[in-house]
C-alpha cells in the first residue's frame, strides 16, 4: 500500500453531496422563497457546488440568467445564507447541514477565453502547419 499517495480531486462522497446541495438550491431558487428586492424576478442557475472534504462547507457557484447583476445577486445570497441553509437542510438528509458560500460562476468567461485562444491566428497557423506536414509525407 502506498502511504504517500494523496487524493488529487474530490471524493465520490464530496461529488454526491455537492449534487444534492446543488439540486436543493436550484429547487429553493425556483420556489422564489427568499425575500429580497435584489432577488425579485432573478432567474438563478447553480452550475456547480464544491464541498470541502469534511462536508461542512459548500461553495456554490451561481449565475443569474444573462449574467446581469451577478455580483449584486451573489451578495444578496450571501446575506441570506443562514436562511438558505435552514431551508435546504431537511432535503439533504445529512448529519450536519453545510454552511453555504456563494460565488459568481466564471466558467462561461473561462470557456470564452479558451475559445478565443483556440481561434487565434497563432493557433490556427500551428494547426495548418501540421496539416501541411502530414500532406507532404
Amino acid at each position: 500500500m502506498n502511504r504517500g499517495h494523496k487524493p488529487t480531486g474530490p471524493t465520490q462522497r464530496m461529488l454526491r453531496v455537492g449534487e444534492l446541495v446543488r439540486h436543493a438550491l436550484a429547487s429553493l431558487f425556483a420556489r422564489d422563497e427568499i425575500e429580497d428586492e435584489t432577488l425579485v424576478g432573478a432567474v438563478i442557475t447553480v452550475p456547480e457546488v464544491r464541498m470541502t472534504p469534511d462536508l461542512k462547507l459548500a461553495n456554490a457557484y451561481v449565475m443569474p440568467l444573462g449574467g446581469e447583476r451577478a455580483d449584486e445577486i451573489v451578495a444578496a445570497l450571501n446575506r441570506h445564507h443562514r436562511f438558505i441553509r435552514g431551508r435546504i437542510a431537511p432535503d439533504l438528509d445529512l448529519k450536519f447541514a453545510p454552511d453555504i458560500r456563494f460565488f459568481v460562476d466564471d466558467t462561461f468567461e473561462e470557456a470564452g477565453r479558451i475559445d478565443a485562444i483556440l481561434r487565434s491566428d497563432r493557433v490556427q497557423r500551428d494547426l495548418h502547419d501540421d496539416e501541411d506536414d502530414t500532406d507532404s509525407d
